[in-house]
């Protein structure tokens, strides 16, 4: 019992390395967005919303895109478009579907409405 519980919990820290590793999508969080960009990381808002069907043509092409090698130190935040006012108007943000992208602390991409996959990777390949 007691190796069965050691295996698990090795495992288990081996895949909070493993998920630290990969950036990835994840919910917007401003703290650490504020922290990422004060520290040059790349990263990229996608003001998505539920509603929207370019933002449903669009996830599936962002899900590749942060699963993929050349992504991995590029964090993607997925903003809610109808609860995130405050983030919006910050970013000056008119319409769901956007991407904004920063590297070195600053905005150096933005796109909306983009649904082609080489599109959305150009726009992306901006953080890098």
């Amino acid at each position: 019992m007691l190796k069965a519980i050691r295996r698990y919990l090795l495992a288990s820290s081996l895949l909070l390395v493993v998920s630290a590793t990969f950036a990835g999508e994840q919910p917007f969080n401003q703290a650490q967005f504020d922290r990422l960009n004060a520290n040059g990381k790349p990263s990229i808002i996608y003001f998505h919303a539920t509603w929207c069907p370019t933002c449903k043509v669009q996830q599936p092409i962002v899900d590749r895109l942060a699963a993929s090698a050349e992504m991995k130190n590029v964090t993607i935040f997925v903003a809610d478009y109808d609860k995130e006012a405050t983030l919006k108007r910050a970013m000056k943000v008119t319409q769901q579907s956007t991407f904004v992208v920063f590297k070195g602390g600053h905005e150096v991409a933005r796109s909306t409405g983009q649904t082609r996959e080489q599109d959305i990777r150009t726009t992306f390949a901006n953080a890098l």
